[in-house]
């Protein structure tokens, strides 16, 4: 059974292989490809040479906003993040699901590439490296993140595809950038987190340093190359050339310190781990209550007059206690004011406490992150069919256009879903594509 789709992708291929499966997989495809044309990056093509976090990060924000995503992985394993499991998605009891030969679907990958399509091709190939030029000439903008220097064995560096195509946006993520004496080391987050500073400031105070819950240095260098990105394509809509943008870990992560680093630059004062407190800022750390805890912030003197009203922690002779008054007083009389406010929070449970506080303030785990009610309103999570794993439950996209959120149009591919389909979108036939398949290049 085949259907192609008005924009020529035959969608027979990319779905499961039993009747009732496909149809409603083109059904849903069908509908949600039609709703990505009016999208600021609708006809931006990228070629997505990234794995694991960052890289694919910021290309899923490009396909977020309607760009062509293409990600390119090596034949039989693809990208690393694919065999990070458990947990991962489970798999329809009908077992309709296609290539039953690949491990399931990891819960990492599904999360950084969604509405990409991917395509398994093996660089080292002289056949595979016929296929990327192709790729790259048509291409608006290609995303890589491997040590600098290793692309150039495949003709991909940027010098080399700038011949090719002088109007693509080449975006290079590296660990330390291209020049310097760590620039051939590989970039890892944790490891960046403790070099350039993150680890140092995160964790309690006089406690061991501690890595963040999430790999936020490779979170921001994804956002960091996104902007990059698009900032290169508005200035080739102006100059008609293409750029080359470059992001790294080390860079990205220092750059983030904002006002801690800001601070050290300035005054030369060396950082210290605060925990949940603020160097500069009192009340603004984690409470106990009678039960558990709560997070309380008083950002200026008028919040803290409302923290301190009837409605709040009702001790309105702290409003003008000169120790208190205003917020350089009480960070100089920090450690008197946070006994006095520990003694007054224990007196209530957090659930007390947060009605008295509207609702703000608990410190959530993560399933009581996705119930909560500013959550649900505003739609955080989306569901969507995948050929593979059925329906499976994905964060949406943070950023609105007049009010509509870029939903899910196409699910996280499985390895090599749409080999066939780009090779013939490139000019090849069904008996190259088999010769590909027959000598490993894809």
């Amino acid at each position: 059974m085949n259907l192609i789709t008005s924009t020529g992708r035959n969608l027979s291929r990319t779905c499961p292989t039993s009747r009732v499966s496909l149809q409603r997989c083109i059904r849903q495809s069908s509908t949600l490809l039609s709703k990505v044309d009016d999208r600021p990056l609708a006809g931006i093509k990228v070629v997505d040479l990234t794995r694991v976090l960052a890289g694919p990060l910021a290309t899923m924000m490009l396909s977020d906003l309607g760009a062509d995503v293409i990600k390119i992985e090596t034949p039989k394993h693809g990208d690393d993040t694919r065999t990070w499991l458990p947990p991962s998605a489970t798999f329809p009891k009908d077992g309709s699901y296609p290539r039953p030969d690949l491990p399931p679907e990891s819960a990492y990958f599904l999360q950084a590439n969604r509405n990409k399509r991917s395509l398994t091709l093996n660089l080292k190939s002289d056949k595979g490296k016929e296929v990327i030029q192709k790729l790259v000439r048509d291409a608006d903008v290609l995303v890589e993140n491997y040590v600098p220097g290793k692309l150039d064995q495949f003709g991909l560096s940027y010098e080399q595809v700038r011949e090719i195509n002088p109007k693509l946006v080449y975006c290079s993520i590296t660990g330390y950038g291209s020049t310097g004496p760590y620039s051939k080391f590989p970039g890892y987050d944790v490891v960046i987190e403790a070099e350039a500073g993150l680890m140092h400031i995160t964790g309690e105070k006089g406690g061991t340093p501690v890595k963040v819950g999430v790999a936020v240095t490779d979170i921001l260098t994804g956002h960091y190359a996104h902007s990059g990105v698009l900032a290169a394509l508005i200035k080739r809509g102006k100059t008609g050339k293409g750029s080359r943008v470059e992001v790294s870990l080390f860079e990205s992560q220092i750059a983030s310190l904002v006002n801690i680093g800001a601070n050290y630059l300035i005054s030369g004062k060396e950082a210290t781990r605060w925990g949940t407190s603020h160097p500069s800022i009192v009340p603004y750390q984690v409470f106990p209550t009678s039960n558990s805890f709560i997070m309380v912030s008083a950002g200026n003197d008028t919040q803290w007059s409302i923290l301190c009203s009837p409605t709040a922690l009702d001790k309105r002779e702290w409003i003008n206690d000169e120790r208190f008054a205003k917020n350089q007083k009480r960070v100089e009389n920090r450690d008197e004011l946070i006994r006095l406010i520990e003694d007054a929070m224990k007196e209530r449970t957090t659930e007390e406490w947060c009605k008295r506080f509207k609702g703000k303030g608990p410190i959530n785990n993560i399933a009581q992150t996705f119930a909560h009610p500013q959550a649900i309103a505003r739609q955080v999570v989306e569901e969507i069919q995948h050929p593979r794993a059925g329906k499976i439950r994905l964060a949406a996209a943070a950023t609105s256009f007049d009010g509509e959120k870029p939903t899910l149009y196409r699910p996280p591919p499985y390895l090599g879903q749409h080999t066939h389909e780009i090779l013939e979108e490139l000019g090849y036939n069904e008996g190259d594509i088999i010769k590909m398949e027959q000598g490993g290049v894809v």
